[in-house]
């Protein structure tokens, strides 16, 4: 699996309405509206490289309303959640 975080400029009256159709697509898993030099940030989780094109430039960058996108490749997944899960192995509840 590979995590994309994906930083967005929107057209500043427009960030609601391009936030819930990015969360739409197939591949994204969140999509946050944040304070800062970008207005959201969409997780992209897909299984290779090729949809990672078809997710972001593909469809994201289309989307009326999104004026720049900036593209982070994760290489390792770190959160507490995996720790716990990891933890957790073998132990009755």
């Amino acid at each position: 699996m590979i995590t994309s975080i994906v930083l967005i400029k929107t057209s500043v009256d427009r960030v609601p309405e391009v936030a819930e159709r990015i969360a739409s697509l197939e591949g994204v898993s969140e999509v946050y509206s944040v304070t800062g030099p970008h207005d959201l940030i969409a997780m992209v989780r897909v299984r290779s490289h090729e949809e990672l094109a078809e997710v972001i430039p593909g469809r994201i960058s289309k989307i009326p309303g999104v004026v720049a996108t900036e593209t982070h490749i994760a290489f390792r997944t770190y959160s507490q959640h995996d720790l716990e899960a990891a933890f957790a192995i073998g132990l009755d509840a």
